[in-house]
């Protein structure tokens, strides 16, 4: 990515050596959380019979755990081309959410930027950022550069997961409960004030709720659209309180 499609901020040095490094540094906690859960999606598509090229394009151009996760067990399952095309879109529709937030903080960018930006979008990348750019110490080049390290390990976690899924057997070290582990752990570094506790509550009980009466996988986006925007009201009414 050409750096001068990133403006210059007032709050960073942005010279080459000082957003790549300060990325890279950010991203490592992902890196790491990447590998066991990378891993795991990999020895259970592996399981699934479903070759290590397949894995690799898969994390190439979908990079989205919970999709690919959904899509080998669907597939594993028997599941028609389009059931598990429309399953993962409605299952990632939240990054519509994710990127109208992120989006603030890039005014002024090219498409192209933007575009491979949107790419490297993922909750974590996401998570990262956005607490990153809130603090006010952040710009476009660190938050791209977190997207693409992320992004390297997850795609190199999956194919390494592949080729050792045949020496593994299923269900063990937790494989089948990685990527539940991760989405707990990052809730709870959200967790810092009582508007975040109280959405995440309600989004729990909502998704519950929905997932026991309704049948399908649209309690997910059910659950995230309604606790969100509740959350926002409760947000704006606590602020006018003060």
């Amino acid at each position: 990515m050409n750096p001068q499609d990133c403006p210059k901020t007032e709050h960073s040095d942005t010279s080459v050596n000082s957003w790549f490094r300060d990325g890279a540094v950010a991203s490592w906690p992902i890196c790491f959380g990447y590998i066991p859960i990378g891993l795991a999606m990999g020895v259970l598509a592996s399981q699934a019979d479903i070759p290590v090229w397949a894995v690799a394009m898969m994390s190439l151009l979908v990079f989205a755990g919970s999709a690919q996760f959904i899509c080998v067990a669907m597939i594993s399952a028997g599941a028609s081309p389009l059931s598990i095309i429309i399953t993962t879109l409605v299952v990632n529709l939240r990054h519509f959410l994710m990127s109208s937030a992120v989006a603030v903080y890039l005014n002024g960018l090219s498409r192209r930027f933007l575009s491979f930006f949107a790419y490297g979008i993922t909750d974590e990348t996401f998570a990262v950022n956005m607490t990153h750019f809130k603090k006010g110490n952040w710009d476009p080049r660190r938050a791209i550069t977190v997207n693409q390290f992320s992004n390297a390990a997850w795609v190199l976690s999956t194919v390494s997961g592949t080729l050792l899924g045949q020496f593994i057997p299923t269900g063990a070290f937790g494989t089948d409960y990685a990527l539940t582990a991760m989405f707990l752990a990052l809730l709870l570094f959200q967790l810092h004030d009582i508007v975040y506790v109280f959405t995440g509550l309600l989004a729990l009980i909502i998704g519950t709720t929905w997932y026991l009466l309704i049948p399908g996988d649209s309690y997910i986006l059910a659950a995230s659209i309604a606790a969100a925007t509740i959350g926002y009201f409760f947000k704006q009414y606590r602020e006018k309180k003060r």
